[in-house]
Parts: structure tokens; C-alpha cells; sequence
């Protein structure tokens, strides 16, 4: 006797969520073939659900790292450079229990992840990028200007002009790119102090010999624009080109220089390395770092440059504030300011 077949709608109820064969006790004994195989297939793709959507790997990298903003009539887009761990009690100096008491406050511990910013700004009639970022001189996390600079729509041949705010690794380590000019059109353009002091061997046999890295990272990036007749220095406040001007901010290390920019009466002060760990040294602009050159004189940078951004209301940008390192500066009391970041969505 052949068995009843038994249509595949009727081989589940899905009452309740539940399974219910409809079989007869014969049919349980000697099930159709239809009804075996569909049994069969529903349990395997059972099985392999699960595995399925937890083998995706994980991405582990972020979206493009740049920010685009008007400027009058000129356009400022921040760069990321990518980011790195700080040991921030152990360089930056200042009273150890307030440092620590402002860390803890802002939810940060000894080590604090910091942001490497440049900043591109387009005035219509040239390319001036602001500091070169670190390229391959600080491993995995860094170096990712190029790409950024890509992302957000620019090319490296595109840059006219490059100005560093000092020469410091993780500001001219970029400026190669697999032993060529990572910039070739680009003029750059440095303080002379800073030149005098990082290009000089003299100054780099003398110094400690953990410092002398800093001096050979110097001398390796820029040679290469020297040689191609691509440097230029400039002593002090100096306009450089229309609308973007050099302002002397020396301190952190001999040549430290801020650029400011300006177009139809609104304004962005570039400030480089003024401040390290915002968490800290807005609250108390005394707090310096074991790599100022200079501590006292960076000491009344920091005052300088916060009174004057709190009091004129302009925008400022950080190379070392969170990204995309852009925000106003706020007097809270004497000799004490919060940073305001930039409202974006």
C-alpha cells in the first residue's frame, strides 16, 4: 500500500512557534520522502545559521579621518595623521596630584590616546598644507596624512606650499614617502631657529642620546627639499601668503610658530604643539611638557595664546587635540579656560 502524500504546508504548524508533524502512525513509521527530505533541510540550515553570522571578521580600522570648513572665502580641512598612546603623567610637568585629579576627571588614565592633526587650507589661489604629519618614522597607528589627504579629495603633487610649526617628528617625518619627496611641487617653509637648530650636526652631537633621534628625523625629511631647492625660511612674524601669516610662538622648541589664517574677517589660529593634552593644560596653562625645549617660554605661550583666543572669540586648531583638533577657548576665571570643541555632525 503506498502512503499518503502529505502536502509540505501541512508538515508544519507553526502555532505558538511550535513544530507539529501531521502524521498518521504509519506515516511515522514510514515517512514520505518529501517529508524526510524537508525535515532533513530545515535542520541543516538550523546548524549553520549561527556560525554563519559570527564568522564576519572584524574591520578594525576607522572612516577617512578629515573635516572640511569654511573659512571666508577660503577652505580648512583637518587631516588625521592617526593617533598614538601619551604616557601623560610621566611627561607632562606640573603639580602630579592636580594632573592626575584633571585625567581622572575627564575619564582618562595615565596613558591618554592622542590625536596628530594638519590642517589644508585652500585660498582659492594656493595649496598650503600645515605640518606633514609623521609618516613611517612612528609606527602602525601613524602615517595615514597621504591616505586622508586622498580621501578628502586632494593629491600630494596638488600642494604648493608646506609650512612646518616646528621639526619635530611627528611634523616632518611625512614629508618622504618611500625615500622620495612625498610633496614634490611643495615649497616648504620653516622658522630659521628651528632650522638652525634641528639641521645642525654640531647641535645633534651634543645633544642627549635620546634626543638625537629627533635630530636625525629632521635632517632626513627636510635635506631632500633642501637639495631640490624646495626650502625656504623666514625669521618671526612674517605674511606668507595672502591671508595665511606666520605668528612666533617660540617655547616648545626654538622655532615654534603658529599660522594664522584669515578671509573675510573670520579667522583660525593654527597653533601646532601649544597644547598636548587639552584635559590638563586648559585648566591650568602652567602644565608643560617634557618635550618643550623651552618650558617657561612655552608656559607663556600657553597664556598668551588662550587669553587672546578667549577674549577675540576665533576659532583655533590643535595639532594634538582631539580630532578634528578645532574649537573656541572659553575664560572660566583667571589663568584658567575650558576648550570649547567645534559643533559638528
Amino acid at each position: 500500500m503506498v502512503a499518503p502524500r502529505i502536502p509540505l504546508d501541512r508538515l508544519f504548524d507553526d502555532t505558538e512557534g511550535s513544530v507539529q508533524p501531521q502524521l498518521t502512525s504509519r506515516d511515522a513509521i514510514n515517512p514520505t520522502r518529501r517529508a524526510f527530505l524537508a525535515a532533513g533541510c530545515f535542520c541543516l540550515a538550523c546548524s549553520f545559521a549561527t556560525p554563519l553570522l559570527a564568522d564576519a571578521p572584524m574591520v578594525k580600522s576607522q572612516a577617512p579621518g578629515f573635516y572640511r570648513l569654511a573659512v571666508g572665502d577660503f577652505e580648512v580641512t583637518a587631516l588625521s595623521d592617526g593617533s598614538n598612546m601619551l604616557p601623560a603623567t610621566k611627561l607632562l610637568q606640573g603639580d602630579p596630584a592636580r594632573i592626575e585629579e584633571a585625567l581622572k576627571r575627564n575619564y582618562l588614565g595615565d596613558l591618554v590616546e592622542t590625536s596628530h592633526n594638519s590642517f589644508l587650507v585652500n585660498t582659492g589661489a594656493r595649496l598650503v598644507l600645515i605640518d606633514a604629519g609623521a609618516g613611517s618614522l612612528l609606527g602602525p597607528t601613524m602615517g595615514h596624512l597621504l591616505s586622508n589627504l586622498r580621501a578628502s579629495g586632494y593629491r600630494p603633487e596638488q600642494i604648493d606650499e608646506l609650512y612646518l610649526t616646528h621639526l619635530h617628528t611627528d611634523h616632518v617625518g611625512g614629508l618622504m614617502a618611500e625615500g622620495q619627496r612625498a610633496f614634490p611641487n611643495a615649497i616648504v617653509r620653516v622658522e630659521k631657529r628651528d632650522t638652525d637648530y634641528w639641521l645642525s650636526e654640531d647641535n645633534m652631537r651634543a645633544a642627549p642620546a635620546e634626543a638625537k633621534r629627533f635630530f636625525q628625523a629632521a635632517i632626513a625629511s627636510i635635506t631632500p627639499y633642501m637639495r631640490a631647492g624646495k626650502l625656504a625660511v623666514f625669521e618671526g612674524n612674517t605674511d606668507l601668503v595672502s591671508g595665511v601669516r606666520a605668528q612666533t610662538a617660540y617655547g616648545h622648541t626654538p622655532g615654534h610658530t603658529m599660522y594664522v589664517v584669515e578671509s573675510r574677517g573670520e579667522k583660525v589660529v593654527l597653533w601646532g604643539d601649544v597644547v598636548h593634552v587639552a584635559a590638563v593644560q586648559f585648566k591650568d596653562p602652567s602644565v608643560t611638557i617634557q618635550y618643550d625645549g623651552d618650558a617657561s617660554a612655552a608656559e607663556r605661550v600657553h597664556e598668551l595664546a588662550f587669553a587672546d583666543a578667549a577674549e577675540n572669540g576665533y576659532m583655533v586648531g590643535g595639532a594634538h587635540i582631539s580630532f578634528p583638533g578645532l574649537g573656541h577657548v572659553r575664560r572660566d576665571a583667571e589663568n584658567t579656560y575650558t576648550y570649547v570643541p567645534l559643533n559638528y555632525g
